[in-house]
């Protein structure tokens, strides 16, 4: 298997409900505080983090190292079913694919440019055609869709009518929900046949739900739906959304590969996939690819491979060189290889990819391979030298064999050593030892194989191919001119040894301020080749105003020669691996080749530029790498290189100390940006019932929410079938009766005497400031502050 990196992810189930229309502190409260605080008891857990949001609860459980996936799974499913019991009856928590977000392997887009088709349609074409053929490559855990428009069936009500019929809206929600229905009869045996008896009732069209009867009226004439509604298709509501290239909204799909899958394959199969659908598309509609790791995982493999060839080249020519003698060299020349294949037998049983870590650690191991069979060689060359000074009273072979003697138990033992030096990384836990391990065995492997090499192939070798007439070292110019100029320096430090190792202790101690100067980092950045632009917003944007603020950084960011494509995305996708609430950014940037780019210009000037060009009030910037960056996040939840975790039990103070501390650290040199999440920035409209003018009409406190719940937030009483097609059919309060605050108190709540009493005599409307997204890590609440430096990260300064 082929990947650019290791997978640093943690061994992590995600439990993810959805609770239309519930705020982000209702969703923490009911579900997941009680999710959160169930699964912290399962074996092996290693923490356990939420995050809620309008309508969505996220628990992440991340278990110890080492630990089965599938068996975890099966662990938390044990201990929903006791957290169920506090949820919600009208919730469901469901696990989420057996994939992490660095899972994101290949992203895409439809568009239309011919303007045939809306994003309606073709959000339809994603999530009933292209997202299905997709879903069934080998490899893949699941494709999720973004942006565009979900079809419904929408039954806009108008209260006023309501009022004149005195049907209450719960009326209509039953007799929408008992219309869309079919059954079967059994059989009946007709002239020898058996026929099969269907009950029929699918909505098919917007007519079927116009003529649902609600009650007779005066004189026996029915009251039907489209007397008190009006049925059209709208779009559902919608949590994020997509943009390409500044040009406009599109539709987005994001392939997810399963855990410990074949990166390379998967994105293969995908696109082999995608040739076969885009020959089924629609006329004018076209499938762009936004995103597509097989080029770095090519980069990267074929970077290590040319190194590979590279170090096995310049070895043989060195050999070459100074042994002037081609059969001699043969000898390592094929050693290399061969020890590099046998590496890869116990990769591959053990489940090991290769990537630039465990290509690295053959990299590394070359140079000690190939030692034996040079040490082997260069003894027997000298053992024939002097063999034939001595003019040849033995046997060649039995010279060789002595000569292979001498030396193969030391090598063999040499190599060794060196094999277990690297035996102390595999005490490396959690992130580091996902990191280093894969380049600790692959090095060991290597060095193992050389070892037995050494005692086996080499000396079979050396037997078959030391041949003819053997030149001793004075015969080689390269050798004499070494030992003549080595000679006089050996000579002069052993007369002055004192004065040379009181010189190197010098040396040693010029280096010390050098190495307190130099800065840390866990890994290397990678340059991926691909940028990933991520401001946050301030909450309580809009989805208008999300969708207007998206297409101009993308148009912006289009605008530099060296940006090749811009893939916009604000909010959520529809998958459990995606935790972004509607004020993130991910846009990810594709850029040209680098022999396109403006002469003088480097990946830092160029990331400088653009955090320069986009700058947005209240926006503050985060520049990085889609992988590294997904990495990170999975590891700590926070989106930055460098990151401060605040715990709490009040999320307003928590808020408090986020702000003071990304004050802070806006003052540390390297700093970019320190953006401390709002926690209580967004914007609500509560609706408080008066227990006492309640009571007086026989109206409770659920009756109350449950109208408003309806009437404003809407309720989706079914779905249509249509072929392999599903739309949701909702019911609620037609805009104009819903769109601003007096609107909203004039909704009717129906008493137990079958009144219909407007929401304003029985509640009250208060403006208020709310939680836009709630986090919580093991029961606590938690507030970030994400830190984008320029240079890198002295973590001193946090403390």
């Amino acid at each position: 298997p082929l990947d650019a990196i290791p997978d640093l992810s943690d061994v992590q189930v995600i439990v993810w409900a959805e609770w239309p229309g519930r705020g982000p502190d209702l969703v923490e409260d009911q579900l997941t505080y009680p999710i959160s605080t169930a699964l912290l008891s399962a074996p092996r857990v290693h923490s356990v983090r939420g995050q809620s949001f309008f309508g969505l609860s996220l628990v992440y459980v991340i278990f110890e190292d080492g630990t089965d996936l599938y068996w975890a799974r099966s662990r938390v499913l044990e201990y929903m079913d006791a957290a169920k019991a506090r949820l919600p009856a009208d919730v469901t928590p469901t696990i989420g694919p057996d994939a992490t977000g660095v899972g994101w392997v290949f992203e895409y887009a439809l568009v239309d440019r011919s303007g045939k088709h809306d994003l309606a349609e073709l959000r339809s074409l994603q999530d009933w055609n292209v997202r299905y053929a997709l879903a069934s490559v080998p490899g893949v855990a699941e494709v999720a869709s973004v942006g565009g428009f979900v079809r419904q069936y929408q039954v806009q009500v108008d209260p006023e009518r309501l009022r004149a019929f005195g049907i209450p809206l719960r009326d209509v929600v039953a007799a929408v929900r008992s219309a869309n229905y079919e059954t079967g009869g059994g059989v009946l045996e007709v002239s020898g046949h058996e026929q099969v008896i269907r009950g029929r009732g699918y909505v098919r069209e917007l007519s079927d739900l116009e003529l649902v009867p609600l009650r007779a009226g005066v004189g026996g004439a029915a009251v039907y739906v489209r007397d008190v509604a009006t049925v059209v298709f709208g779009p559902d509501m919608r949590r994020g959304l997509v943009e390409l290239d500044g040009e406009g909204e599109a539709v987005g799909g994001i392939v997810v590969m399963r855990f410990g899958e074949n990166a390379l394959g998967v994105i293969d199969a995908v696109k082999e996939r995608l040739t076969s659908v885009r020959a089924g598309l629609p006329e004018g509609v076209e499938i762009v690819t936004t995103y597509d790791r097989s080029g770095l995982i090519r980069a990267a493999i074929a970077t290590l491979r040319n190194t590979l060839l590279e170090e096995m080249a310049v070895v043989s020519l060195v050999i070459l060189v100074f042994l002037l003698h081609v059969r001699s060299a043969l000898i390592p020349i094929l050693t290399i290889p061969i020890g590099v294949a046998l590496a890869f037998v116990p990769m591959l049983y053990q489940g090991l990819n290769a990537n630039i870590m465990s290509l690295g650690g053959i990299a590394v191991a070359i140079g000690a391979m190939v030692d034996a069979a040079i040490i082997l060689v260069e003894n027997i060359h000298k053992r024939l030298e002097a063999w034939e000074s001595e003019g040849r009273s033995r046997d060649r072979s039995e010279v060789i064999l002595h000569a292979m003697q001498e030396v193969g138990p030391s090598i063999f033992f040499a190599l060794l050593v060196i094999t277990v030096s690297f035996l102390p990384i595999f005490a490396l836990e959690g992130t580091e030892g996902r990191l280093f391990k894969p380049l600790a065995y692959t090095k060991t492997y290597s060095m193992g194989f050389a070892a037995v090499l050494s005692v086996t192939l080499t000396p079979a070798l050396a037997a078959l191919l030391i041949r003819g007439r053997i030149r001793g070292e004075s015969d080689n110019p390269i050798n004499r001119w070494l030992v003549n100029a080595y000679t006089p320096v050996v000579r002069t430090v052993v007369r002055r040894r004192v004065l040379v190792v009181v010189g190197a202790v010098a040396l040693l101690a010029s280096s010390v301020p050098a190495f307190l100067a130099l800065g840390s980092e866990f890994m290397p950045p990678l340059n991926e080749g691909t940028l990933l632009y991520m401001p946050t917003a301030p909450p309580g944007m809009s989805i208008a105003e999300a969708s207007r603020i998206l297409q101009l950084m993308d148009r912006e960011l289009r605008e530099v020669p060296e940006v090749d494509r811009v893939f916009g995305k604000i909010g959520r996708a529809e998958t459990p691996t995606d935790p972004a609430p509607l004020t993130m950014v991910e846009t990810i940037v594709q850029l040209a080749p680098r022999e396109k780019w403006r002469a003088g210009l480097t990946w830092d000037g160029l990331v400088a530029e653009l955090d320069e060009k986009l700058r947005y009030p209240g926006m503050p910037n985060l520049w990085w790498m889609p992988i590294q960056t997904r990495t990170e996040m999975l590891a700590t939840g926070v989106r930055s290189q460098l990151g401060v975790k605040i715990f709490g039990d009040d999320i307003a103070q928590v808020e408090q100390a986020a702000i003071a501390i990304a004050q802070a650290l806006m003052e540390v040199p390297g700093t970019r940006n320190a953006f401390a999440e709002r926690a209580t920035g967004a914007f609500y409209l509560d609706a408080r019932t008066d227990r006492a003018s309640a009571a007086r009409y026989g109206v409770s406190v659920e009756d109350v929410n449950t109208a408003l719940e309806a009437a404003i937030g809407g309720v989706n009483v079914s779905q249509t079938v249509e072929g392999r097609e599903r739309y949701a059919i909702q019911v609620r309060y037609a805009r104009d009766f819903r769109d601003d605050p007096e609107a909203v108190g004039r909704t009717l709540v129906p008493t137990s005497s079958g009144a219909l009493v407007p929401l304003r005599e029985l509640a009250r409307l208060e403006f208020t400031n709310g939680p836009d997204m709630v986090r919580s890590e093991a029961g606590k609440l938690v507030g970030l502050v994400a830190v984008d430096v320029a240079d890198r990260p002295i973590v001193d300064y946090v403390n």
